[in-house]
């Protein structure tokens, strides 16, 4: 017996998947966004597993619920979610958002404000695969931070916030690329346990959920390539618009990138992000990336009610 249908359309950017969910999400009520997210995990976290886990997705995928916006200058609302549960912001989604609702007629090109559980960003849709998102305040949190990882080492490397919290470090003892995945991936995984024990984490205790390699990069055209363990153990296919932005924060305190300067970070699969910062009134830094999404579905998921895993396979 069908008792639930939810419509969504799938996008990439730069390689990693979006889903945004258009219809058929739960009733979150009104009021910031991140209270509505707060309800969305306490009291409807099988739609987030039905919507993205196997059997209709994977670990990779990363949702958008579209929501009504508090502020009436903003043209959505979005709440990020993934495989674990629950992000503040996400860069690739975000463009893949921009670029598909353009695709559904309900924006042009130009530039639109999206509240996120964050904050708001700025997005500049410039045509109908690229999108510029003007991110959240991104900071610099602990600098050279030295931990001791079980079969590793010693690491060394800084926590920031870009929308999420990262643990950013060049020390991924091997090369940066699509097949050494499995190893970064192991790697990265270690350090974030070795972070949890050691009690390194962003403000007020919030634990350190992403870790960010970096190393050399295979493009001629890129200053950098990275390797991002998200939560829930997936890796991103893209460059990270939230991983990118906290690296942004780090050259800025140290004076290796002004404002303005564009940085362009290449992902662990060769995509690319082309990222730049200012400062605002306050001097934070405000990182804007750049990348391209492309749709690539547009269903209807289906809940069987007879179904034994109509609500995901894991998660």
């Amino acid at each position: 017996m069908v008792d639930r249908r939810v419509r969504v359309v799938d996008s990439h950017t730069e390689g990693e998947p979006t889903r945004l969910v258009i219809e058929g999400g739960p009733s979150l009520g009104s009021g910031p966004l991140a209270e509505r997210r707060a309800r969305f995990q306490r009291e409807f976290d099988d739609f987030r597993r039905f919507a993205i886990l196997e059997p209709r997705g994977h670990s990779a995928v990363v949702g958008a619920l579209l929501c009504e916006p508090v502020d009436p200058d903003c043209v959505a609302g979005l709440i990020f979610f993934n495989n674990e549960g629950y992000l503040g912001m996400c860069g690739h989604a975000s463009i893949g958002a921009a670029v598909t609702l353009a695709h559904l007629g309900r924006i042009a090109p130009g530039s639109h404000r999206i509240e996120t559980p964050v904050g708001v960003v700025g997005v500049e849709l410039v045509d109908r695969n690229l999108a510029c998102v003007d991110n959240v305040p991104s900071r610099r949190h602990l600098a050279n931070v030295e931990i001791e990882v079980e079969d590793v080492g010693r690491v060394r490397g800084d926590v920031a916030w870009g929308g999420n919290w990262f643990f950013l470090t060049e020390d991924a003892g091997g090369e940066i690329a699509f097949d050494n995945i499995d190893a970064l991936t192991r790697r990265a995984e270690a350090i974030k346990r070795a972070l949890a024990a050691a009690q390194v984490t962003g403000d007020d205790g919030a634990p350190i959920d992403h870790v960010e390699f970096f190393g050399r990069p295979s493009r001629r055209d890129a200053d950098s390539r990275n390797f991002v363990l998200c939560p829930g153990g997936a890796y991103d296919r893209s460059p990270c618009g939230t991983g990118t932005s906290a690296k942004l924060a780090c050259l800025a305190v140290e004076g290796e990138l002004a404002p303005g300067a564009s940085w362009r970070q290449e992902s662990v699969i060769g995509s690319l992000f082309s990222a730049c910062y200012r400062l605002d009134a306050q001097g934070r830094v405000i990182p804007t990336i750049s990348g391209r999404a492309y749709v690539t579905a547009e269903a209807t998921l289906v809940r069987d009610a007879d179904d034994p895993f109509a609500d995901g396979l894991m998660g």
